[in-house]
């Protein structure tokens, strides 16, 4: 029997510096099949040169992503800004999605001047997007979003629409109820998926993250799936750093390395 494929891809590269070390580490250990970048925050700049320059990268490897970002920093664009100085949080982001009073045509703007600002500094287009607190899939984004993917051959969206694994089943089905299963949908007939099946949700308390990682390796599916996870050597005002902390600990392990190996599971790119 084959062995399972999973990717793994680590989300907010630029947020800060010591998330960007984080991430540098496991990618230079081809740890990770893919990165997701903020480019809105300070630490995207400095950050990108050294991502870029990865030889994994040059290889193909290791693929780099947008993270729409919505709920960290400041908006890049002036059209936005003239709505929002500051981006708003989670919850009221969730509250003006879902009433639809979004700025739809200051979002459009933002997210191609996260694409362009990418684009500058990576010095490539992104490979894949997706959403910071996933909220590439919340309505109205979601549109902004199947539109990029339309107009950009090759892009590739997360699909969070099936989001697998044991435990934490509020927050699984809250993931795809938001808007995840209608992404799925149309997805599927753009066929822009970059992945069948999600890993990688937990409330980032959880003491035992490899214990965590065993799990959702046993659940990963002969389609394969992705995982996603958040490492980084932690900073002050990081409400995960603890967190991000413990993932990279285990992820930089022999540890990782060995319950892949017995989980019958390899790194790779999803077909």
């Amino acid at each position: 029997m084959s062995a399972r494929t999973l990717s793994i891809c680590a989300d907010d590269f630029g947020l800060n510096p010591g998330v960007n070390h984080g991430i540098l580490r496991l990618a230079r250990r081809g740890r990770l099949t893919a990165v997701s970048s903020m480019v809105n925050m300070p630490a995207w700049q400095d950050g990108a040169r050294a991502l870029v320059a990865v030889p994994l990268v040059s290889r193909g490897a290791l693929r780099l992503g947008l993270h729409f970002n919505l709920t960290e920093g400041a908006p890049l664009s002036k059209a936005l800004r003239r709505h929002w100085a500051q981006m708003p949080t989670l919850p009221q982001l969730l509250a003006l999605s879902h009433l639809r009073l979004l700025p739809r045509a200051a979002l459009r703007e933002e997210l191609q001047a996260q694409f362009e600002t990418f684009q500058e500094w990576a010095g490539r287009a992104p490979a894949h997007l997706d959403g910071h607190q996933h909220v590439h899939h919340l309505p109205l984004l979601r549109e902004l979003v199947l539109d990029a993917a339309a107009a950009r051959p090759g892009l590739r969206v997360r699909d969070t629409g099936s989001v697998i694994g044991p435990g934490h089943g509020f927050k699984r089905w809250a993931i795809q109820q938001t808007g995840g299963a209608r992404l799925r949908r149309s997805l599927l007939a753009l066929q822009r998926q970059a992945n069948p099946d999600l890993v990688g949700v937990y409330d980032f308390a959880a003491a035992d993250y490899r214990s965590l990682v065993q799990r959702w390796l046993a659940s990963v599916p002969a389609r394969g799936a992705l995982l996603f996870c958040h490492p980084g050597e932690g900073a002050d005002g990081d409400a995960i750093a603890d967190a991000r902390r413990r993932e990279l600990a285990y992820l930089d392990s022999d540890a990782f390395a060995a319950d892949l190996y017995a989980a019958g599971v390899r790194l790779g790119h999803l077909a």
